[in-house]
C-alpha cells in the first residue's frame, strides 16, 4: 500500500471537515428557525464560514506542495503560512462579529423583548458541541502529524465553533430557566476565546514567514545528533530557520585538520543524513567542514 503524503492527509481531513460543517450548518439553521433561537442561527453561519475556511486550507496545501522551480528554488511551503494568516483573519472577524452582535442584542433589547428559544435549539447545540470537539481532536492530531500550521488553524475553527455552541447551550438553557440574558452574555465570553485563538495562529504563521529559528529544545536535540557522528571533533555553529512548515539547517563542524578531503566529506554527509532522517520536518541540512586543528602556515 502506498504511503499517504502530507498533502493526502490534509486533503482527506479537509474533505471530512467540509462534509461535517455542511451538515451542521443545515441542522443549526433549521433548529434556529424552528426554535426561534438567534444564537443558533448565528452558530449556523459560523459553521458555514468554516466551509470557506477549509477551502482556503486546501488551496494553501495545493500551492505549498508544488515542487521547487526556477523562480522558487526553495519550494512553495510559505503558501501554507499565507493560508494560515487568511484563516486567522477570518477567525478574528468571526469572533469580533459574534461579540458585536451579542452586545448589540444584550444592550438594545429589554428582558421582555428577548425571546425564549425552544428545546430543539438546545438539542442542536449539544450535538454541535460533541461533533465539533471530535472534529477538533481529529484535525489537530493530523496537523501535528504533518506539522501543518494551516491545518492547525482549521482545527481551531472547529474548537471555536464548539465553544460558540457551548455559549449557545448555556444561553439557551439559562433563557429557558428564566434568565433571558444568559444567551448573549455567554456568547460574549466565548468570542474572547475565539479572538485569542486567532491572534495565536496569526503570530505562529508570521514567525514562519520571517525565518524564525526552531525552538530551543529541537536545536539541542540536533546538536546531540551531530556531535555523536564519528569524526566530528566539535560543533562550531548551528543555525535553523523555519520555511513554512519545514526547517532549513546550517551547521559548521570541526574535524581533524590532517584528514583527507574525501573522509571529511563522508563525515559531513553522515551529519546531513542523520539530521534529515531523525528530524522529518527538516527539508535540507547544509554542513560546512572546518579543521578543528588548523594547519600552521
Amino acid at each position: 500500500m502506498q504511503k499517504q503524503t502530507d498533502r493526502d492527509i490534509a486533503m482527506k481531513v479537509s474533505n471530512v471537515s467540509i462534509a461535517v460543517n455542511l451538515v451542521l450548518s443545515v441542522l443549526k439553521l433549521f433548529a434556529g428557525l424552528v426554535a426561534h433561537s438567534t444564537a443558533m442561527i448565528s452558530d449556523a453561519v459560523h459553521s458555514a464560514s468554516d466551509v470557506f475556511s477549509t477551502f482556503i486550507v486546501m488551496i494553501g496545501f495545493h500551492l505549498s506542495s508544488k515542487d521547487a522551480d526556477r523562480e522558487h528554488p526553495y519550494g512553495h511551503e510559505r503558501f501554507e503560512c499565507a493560508a494560515s494568516i487568511v484563516l486567522a483573519v477570518i477567525l478574528l472577524i468571526t469572533g469580533v462579529e459574534i461579540g458585536r452582535a451579542t452586545l448589540n442584542t444584550l444592550f438594545s433589547q429589554s428582558s421582555e423583548e428577548l425571546v425564549v428559544p425552544g428545546r430543539l435549539a438546545l438539542i442542536a447545540a449539544a450535538v454541535s458541541i460533541v461533533t465539533k470537539e471530535l472534529m477538533y481532536q481529529y484535525t489537530i492530531r493530523c496537523a501535528k502529524k504533518i506539522n501543518s500550521a494551516a491545518l492547525k488553524a482549521d482545527a481551531w475553527h472547529h474548537r471555536s465553533d464548539a465553544l460558540s455552541s457551548v455559549g449557545a447551550l448555556i444561553g439557551i438553557g439559562g433563557a429557558r430557566l428564566g434568565f433571558k440574558a444568559a444567551e448573549p452574555i455567554a456568547s460574549a465570553v466565548i468570542c474572547l476565546f475565539i479572538i485569542k485563538a486567532a491572534v495565536e495562529i496569526f503570530k505562529e504563521a508570521i514567525d514562519k514567514m520571517v525565518d524564525k529559528s526552531c525552538d530551543e529544545e529541537t536545536e539541542e536535540q540536533m546538536k546531540k545528533v551531530i556531535i555523536k557522528v564519528g569524526g566530528v571533533e566539535s560543533l562550531l555553529s548551528l543555525n535553523t530557520r523555519m520555511f513554512g512548515s519545514r526547517v532549513y539547517v546550517d551547521t559548521v563542524i570541526g574535524v581533524d585538520g590532517d584528514m583527507k578531503l574525501i573522509d571529511a566529506h563522508e563525515i559531513a554527509e553522515q551529519v546531513h543524513d542523520n539530521i534529515e532522517h531523525q528530524f522529518p520536518q527538516v527539508k535540507h541540512c547544509m554542513v560546512h567542514v572546518d579543521p578543528d586543528n588548523p594547519i600552521d602556515n
